[in-house]
């Protein structure tokens, strides 16, 4: 058969390749930072930008789209070629992929350190960033699936198969959970409320885990390991029932990081039982990838691209057995809102997603610019830090969440709380801290490291932009052969197995989510609960600006010492107009559900302006800028009339009134503040702050619950 003359694009692997480098520097400067800041408030000089609030969002977005994003990205463009034996479609689609996403993460870089942010984790860009993001996923699904249709390979080899299920998951996922009605170009309110807001955010949140940090990386997992071991994967019928039982049974366990919150029990259990049955796809990969190694362990010795991935695939196996462990209610009671939870997310993306990406990086360098690695003793002693980072950074923080839940949950034997003070734990935490940064610094010296040894590598190589190549055509399909395996059947048809994840994907949001926002019985509402006024509305703004919901939860569960620390647990009728719900994820500070009329409005003023004359030795940084910035009022009336769109029950025509309230309990707070002594003017931020923590968790004096149509239109029922 005639052999057909071509070319691989391996610029656009080098451009992404060093995007990857580069904003993995960033990210983990930007953490680091954030680590820091945690026992050093300080650090912020006093400025709003670089707050914990709103950094640390920022550090999240850029290590997950950033680093690993423009990871994900050279590692398809760079696979996905070889294994078809095919150019990528398109030079210019993957162009406009490279450049749409790195405008993309200038705008969160931008954004968020200016407190444009709709709070939601890992969605915290606003409307017109969502856009763009569907956009350039689009034109990157575009661009490979073309290339898999033009294909000179029949067979889609099991990475293939991942980046399918990715690509179309994450679309799902991202535009379903992106439903947001604007205000303007840069805010926007979430269309979901409450309870159901929670439950989409993290069918989304826990998914964008899954199918963002973990399918595409299994994918790179199944090419690169085989490629760098010189080994073929350890058993093909297992790479089946890894891919289909993991996209499968990975959509369904969202709702467990919401147990013993507000929401149905229903879908807390749904979560947990999916979320235990995950442990053995996972295994079976994290089997599947390490066994491929199997009589290559003299390999592994002496070279470090090995190493790293042995130690990668490993924390994937690690945190994917912790991670369905975590969502046994038993053990969630203590780990939720601790830094447990901190400490298996990075054992993950650490481990997993940072040691595979160096090890793809350490890998694809030398072939792209056709040399030699500069220095392969440089590499390992990399690898070594960056385990000696990975242990600083965990240990310490398994430590501090074990401390803060046997501190929170003790007990005087006269049934009073042995540590009423949030704040005593907190303390405790401090040398905990100090090591997590520790091992941040070890991490990202180890990262300066491969910096320099790419740098020097690229410098005495020559780059191959269009890698010359030779294949047959792609040959008629054969059909089905008796005794063939019955998966070679849909391997060979990129559309079938493109609507096959599309359809195992959406079996599990279906289930959970629709019950959820139609049947009213999910989320009864309570009679007494009633719309933030305009003054309160704009507090909750600017309490979201913030990123308090960083630190702050605001879900009081059913607990003994919660409730005897924060006051009454928390109900789902209570959230019905929070558009964006703030449940929060935690607790680096007390929950605040509870905090409103526990304390007079001169307390929050002063703690905001120095948290330290109100609760010694606290953590938590001032917030000058609030005393000394007027409040927004120009989009106060479009922000009303968008509330009543998403179904909050504020009266027709209530715009044009909005303001003299707004007026006239800012007064109120002003004339409160004065009577302590304390003169400002009630134009302030301040204020309006000050009066959205005082309404928090004072609705319920009457707890008469009825049900009502859906939270849809949760409020109508109410006036």
């Amino acid at each position: 058969m005639k052999l057909e003359k071509f070319s691989y694009d391996n610029q656009i692997v080098k451009m992404f390749l060093f995007a990857t480098i580069a904003w993995g520097i960033v990210g983990m400067l930007v953490g680091l930072t954030a680590a820091l800041q945690i026992f050093i408030p300080e650090m912020n000089g006093g400025l709003p930008w670089i707050t914990f609030g709103r950094i640390r969002p920022l550090h999240t977005n850029a290590v997950i789209f950033a680093f690993v994003g423009n990871g994900i990205f050279a590692g398809i463009y760079y696979s996905l070629q070889r294994l078809l034996k095919t150019r990528m479609y398109s030079d210019m689609l993957g162009k406009i992929n490279f450049w749409g996403w790195q405008l993309i993460i200038v705008a969160a870089a931008i954004t968020l350190p200016l407190g444009i942010t709709t709070s939601k984790e890992y969605a915290e860009l606003e409307w017109p960033i969502d856009i763009a993001i569907a956009a350039i996923w689009v034109v990157f699904g575009w661009n490979m699936f073309a290339t898999i249709l033009k294909r000179r390979e029949r067979h889609l080899y099991v990475a293939i198969w991942f980046y399918i299920a990715t690509f179309v998951t994450v679309a799902v996922l991202h535009i379903f959970n992106s439903f947001e009605l604007p205000v303007n170009f840069l805010k926007s309110y979430s269309a979901y409320a409450g309870v159901q807001d929670a439950l989409v955010q993290w069918w989304y949140g826990h998914n964008a885990v899954a199918f963002f940090l973990t399918t595409p990386y299994l994918g790179l997992m199944y090419y690169f390991i085989p490629k760098a071991s010189g080994r073929p994967v350890y058993s093909y019928r297992l790479s089946i029932i890894h891919f289909w039982a993991l996209i499968f049974i990975y959509i369904w366990a969202g709702p467990h990081h919401l147990l013993y919150t507000a929401l149905p029990d229903w879908a807390q259990s749904l979560g947990t039982v999916f979320s235990l049955m995950l442990i053995a796809p996972s295994w079976g990969g994290m089997l599947n990838g390490l066994l491929t190694l199997r009589g290559a362990w003299d390999k592994v010795r002496d070279e470090p691209i090995l190493k790293f991935f042995v130690v990668a695939v490993t924390a994937y196996g690690m945190s994917t057995l912790e991670g369905p462990l975590l969502s046994l209610k038993s053990v969630n009671a203590i780990s939720h809102y601790t830094d447990w939870t901190i400490a298996h997310v990075h054992v993950g993306g650490l481990g997993w997603n940072g040691f595979l990406t160096f090890g793809m990086v350490y890998f694809l360098i030398p072939k792209l610019f056709n040399t030699k690695l500069h220095s392969k003793k440089l590499a390992n002693v990399h690898f070594w830090i960056g385990t000696l980072g990975i242990l600083f950074y965990v240990l310490p923080m398994y430590w501090a969440g074990f401390t803060q839940a046997m501190m929170w949950k003790q007990f005087r034997p006269e049934g009073m709380l042995l540590y009423p003070n949030f704040l005593e734990t907190v303390l405790q935490l401090k040398p905990m801290y100090a090591l997590r940064a520790l091992g941040g610094a070890l991490y990202l010296t180890g990262a300066f490291m491969m910096v320099y040894n790419v740098w020097v590598t690229v410098k005495k190589g020559s780059f191959i932009a269009n890698e010359e190549a030779e294949a047959p055509p792609l040959a008629a399909s054969p059909g089905h052969h008796k005794g063939e395996n019955w998966h070679r059947w849909i391997e060979r048809r990129p559309v079938q197995m493109l609507v096959g994840s599309l359809v195992v994907i959406l079996i599990g949001g279906v289930v959970e989510i629709i019950p959820t926002m139609l049947i009213s019985e999910n989320v009864p509402t309570i009679s007494s609960v009633k719309p933030y006024t305009p003054l309160e509305l704009e507090g909750r703004d600017i309490y979201i600006r913030e990123g308090c919901n960083n630190c702050h939860s605001q879900m009081v569960r059913p607990f003994r010492d919660e409730v005897s620390r924060y006051g009454e647990y928390s109900k789902a009728g209570e959230f019905v107009y929070d558009h964006p719900f703030l449940w929060g994820s935690k607790r680096t500070g007390p929950d605040l559900h509870r905090v409103g009329n526990k304390y007079p409005d001169s307390w929050h003023f002063h703690h905001m302006l120095d948290p330290r004359t109100m609760s010694p030795g606290s953590l938590m940084p001032p917030y000058p800028w609030l005393f000394e910035d007027e409040l927004d009022t120009d989009y106060t009336a479009d922000k009303i009339t968008v509330m009543r769109k998403l179904g909050v029950p504020y009266e027709e025509g209530y715009e044009g009134q909005a303001m003299n309230d707004l007026q006239a309990q800012a007064r109120a707070v002003q004339a409160s503040l004065a009577d302590d002594g304390l003169e400002i003017s009630e134009n302030m931020e301040i204020i309006a702050l000050i009066s959205y923590l005082q309404r928090l968790g004072t609705d319920i004096n009457q707890p008469e619950i009825t049900n009502v149509p859906s939270a849809g239109s949760t409020g109508e029922s109410n006036k």
